[in-house]
């Protein structure tokens, strides 16, 4: 799992949500409500919600573009479940969350890849560091 998260409230705009996953090399950013999660935005909302309906970036919040209905895991939960729950849910990234329901973490698909030693393309792409 990825640590620490980005996190942005749900009233940020979608700009600043880009300029967070272009500085950081991600593709996702979780959308938060009083410390806790209420949504997550990637990359490929911005272009679809937003970019593709002509709306402005500087001024559309998050939570005009991002998914509500969220998919989540505990700390405590192992990989069989997170993997199990993403081909389940057709998702690529599941929210890590605490009892209060703050993010504590992200899971990936590669970070399952490479928790459970594959080998592979997956497990090779997901070691390599981004192409900013």
């Amino acid at each position: 799992m990825t640590v620490t998260p980005q996190a942005l409230p749900l009233d940020a705009t979608l700009y600043e949500a880009a300029r967070v996953m272009r500085d950081e090399g991600i593709g996702d950013v979780l959308v938060t409500y009083a410390g806790r999660l209420c949504g997550v935005v990637t990359d490929r909302d911005i272009v679809v919600r937003a970019v593709a309906e002509s709306r402005d970036t500087s001024l559309t919040p998050l939570g005009d573009v991002c998914t509500a209905d969220l998919t989540t895991v505990r700390p405590e939960d192992d990989t069989t479940t997170a993997a199990r729950l993403m081909s389940e849910q057709a998702v690529r990234r599941l929210p890590v969350v605490d009892a209060m329901y703050r993010p504590v973490g992200i899971v990936s698909i590669g970070d399952l890849a490479v928790a459970n030693g594959e080998t592979g393309p997956l497990h090779a792409i997901s070691k390599a560091p981004p192409n900013n």
